[in-house]
Order: structure tokens, then C-alpha cells, then sequence
């Protein structure tokens, strides 16, 4: 069944390890067994190590699939005539050739380009975004500027580097009062708002940019935009398939991690409580930056609807959440496609 081997891969050196793991689980329980021969490749939290995980799809959603006698080291082969991945057994290496992979991985080491880079020196096919778009879509300062040139507005912002020479000249202030407050300060690279804070005052700037700096060496001042946020769920390459637009509804704060995966004081409305009119726009507006930051497979466009109407861009998720409750499938569902349509139609290399 080597023609039919499609690696899936879950965990991962991440701050989104856990997340990782539900959206896996929800995947692999909806592929075709008899249809497509599943590789589960596992990678370890702190190491990086790669197992082929050979136990149940429940002990991965409980984070129970290290803990029994079924993993086997595995690793990558660079020879592109085997396109996959080896294995010992006893003192020979063996091979298992794959004919796709399917990266379930989120945020940084897996949803970044890293991977994807690796599985094109592998010559396995990607299913997803490849390593240009993963790559521009994480860094969310260069996804910003090609969007904008290409006539999308999206927020103001600054860059922050060397944070210390910064401070000391007092550039620091002087940027962040030009955007105004509020503003949010983020790592210019990270996945779920993961060091990302509301800064509400210049007592709170500093703190907020040191925990930035935590997640990544770069770091982002952001204007707020008035409004709410909506977002696109987009299936495909060429002809593309884009679901309802949905509506991001707060009661306080902005849509942090705690917020994505509890809806605590949340609630997220699909479609979306807007004109038919207005929707139509913000999907035409999603296709739009999904060919410039050139993704494919699947992705989810996340924007902003200010109360003038005016649509802004905020981030791509290359690897959005894919569990039975999350928004890509759940976009896609409002359109007519239930999650293992949408799961075949990936695997099935639809155009």
C-alpha cells in the first residue's frame, strides 16, 4: 500500500503541542481507512524526536501516546529516490515511502516552514501550504506588507529589534504614542496570540514587549482596529472553495489563547450577523490575500470589520485548529461540506 502511505504528523516542539494533538485526532479519525494508508508520525515535545505511532487515535487526544509499546524512532531520509522515512530493525535500515504528508502541527517548528522545507528536500508532497507561504504567513510584519501592496489595509505597526538600544534613546515611547493607544505588542512570529498583550498605557508598554521577547527575537507595535474580527476558511489551490464568513463576538479583551480554546466570555457566530452584501466582500477580500501570500490546500484568512464597513487584514493560519468544534471546519460545514468532505477533498489532491 506504499502508494497509498500519507504521513500525518502531530505534536511537536510547541507551545500548541496539546492543540496539536485534538486537531490530529479529529483528522485521523475522519480519513478513509480502507481508502488512504495512514503513517502517524509523533514529534516529541522537548526533543523533536519522530516516532511511528502505532497505538489508538484516543491515547494522542490524551496526550497517552508516549506511554505504551507503540512508537518506533523513525527519521527523515534525504535520499529523494525513497521520498520517506526509515527506520531500524535488528542491524538493517528499512524505508517506508509516502506519497504525501499531512502536517497537523501548530505555531512555531511545524506550522512555520520548517517542516514543509524538509519535506520538499524529502520529495514528499505537501498537503497544505508549502514553505514560502507557511513561512510568510507566521512573520506577520512581511504578511502585512504584501498584503498592503496589494491594496489591503491592515494595521499600523512598528518593529522592534534591538529592544534595549531602542528603550535608551526613547524610541520605544515616541513609536508607541504615534500608533496611540491602545495597542497590542506581539512577537512578530508565533502562533494562538501567544505573547501577545492589549497595552492599554505606557505603564504597561515595557512589561509587555519583555514578555513578547519571550517567544521570538522580533517584536510588533500594533494599532488597534475598531471593530470585530471576522474570518475565511479557504480549501484549495486553483479552484478554490472559501466557507461562510464567521464573527468573532467579545465581551471583553481580544481573543487570546485561553479565549480560543474555552469561549469563556466569547462566542463565535457562523455565519456571520452581517449584510449579504458585506459578506460577499470580506470572502472576495480572503481569496485575495490567500493568492498573495500564495497558500494552498487549506487556510484559514482572519480580518477585521470596522464599524464604517472597512475591512482589514490580520493573519493567516496555514494550519488552523481542526477539531470538530473549531472554526475551519465549522465555516466549511455552513457552506455544504461536512468535515470529511473537507478532509477528502485535501487528500484527494483536489485542485
Amino acid at each position: 500500500m506504499s502508494d497509498s502511505n500519507i504521513a500525518v504528523f502531530f505534536g511537536g516542539c510547541s507551545t500548541e503541542y496539546e492543540v496539536s494533538l485534538q486537531s490530529a485526532c479529529s483528522v485521523i479519525q475522519n480519513i478513509n481507512p480502507e481508502k488512504y494508508n495512514l503513517i502517524l508520525i509523533g514529534i516529541e515535545r522537548n526533543t523533536g524526536k519522530w516516532f511511528w505511532y502505532q497505538g489508538g487515535i484516543e491515547d494522542i487526544a490524551r496526550d497517552l501516546w508516549q506511554t505504551k509499546g507503540n512508537l518506533r524512532p523513525v527519521f527523515p531520509s534525504l535520499d529523494r529516490s525513497v521520498h520517506g522515512i526509515c527506520y531500524v530493525e535488528g542491524t538493517e535500515i528499512k524505508t517506508i515511502p509516502l506519497c504525501a504528508a499531512l502536517p497537523i502541527l501548530h505555531g512555531k517548528n511545524g506550522e512555520d516552514g520548517t517542516l514543509q522545507g524538509l519535506l520538499e528536500l524529502m520529495g514528499v508532497p505537501v498537503i497544505g501550504c508549502g514553505l514560502l507561504s507557511s513561512a510568510l504567513c507566521m512573520d506577520k510584519e512581511l504578511a502585512h506588507q504584501i498584503v498592503r501592496m496589494g491594496g489591503i489595509k491592515s494595521a499600523r505597526s512598528v518593529v522592534i529589534e534591538d529592544f534595549e538600544k531602542m528603550q535608551e534613546k526613547g524610541d520605544i515611547w515616541e513609536k508607541a504614542q504615534e500608533i496611540g493607544y491602545p495597542l497590542f505588542v506581539k512577537p512578530v512570529r508565533s502562533g494562538s496570540s501567544f505573547g501577545i498583550t492589549k497595552v492599554q498605557g505606557k505603564e504597561q508598554l515595557i512589561p509587555a514587549i519583555r514578555e513578547a521577547f519571550r517567544h521570538d527575537s522580533t517584536v510588533l507595535l500594533e494599532e488597534m482596529i475598531e471593530g470585530f474580527e471576522v474570518g475565511c476558511a479557504v480549501l484549495g489551490t486553483k479552484n478554490l472553495v472559501i466557507g461562510e464568513v464567521d464573527e468573532i463576538e467579545l465581551s471583553d479583551g481580544f481573543f487570546d489563547y485561553t479565549e480560543k480554546y474555552t469561549l469563556k466570555t466569547s462566542s463565535i457566530h457562523v455565519p456571520a450577523r452581517i449584510t449579504d452584501e458585506k459578506s460577499e466582500e470580506i470572502k472576495e477580500t480572503a481569496l485575495q490575500i490567500y493568492r498573495l501570500l500564495r497558500c494552498s490546500g487549506f487556510a484559514r484568512v482572519d480580518m477585521f470589520l470596522t464599524p464604517g464597513g472597512e475591512i482589514y487584514f490580520n493573519e493567516v493560519n496555514t494550519i488552523p485548529g481542526f477539531t470538530s468544534h473549531s472554526r475551519y471546519p465549522n465555516m466549511l460545514k455552513e457552506a455544504g461540506l461536512s468535515f470529511k468532505e473537507v478532509i477528502e477533498r485535501l487528500l484527494g489532491g483536489g485542485e
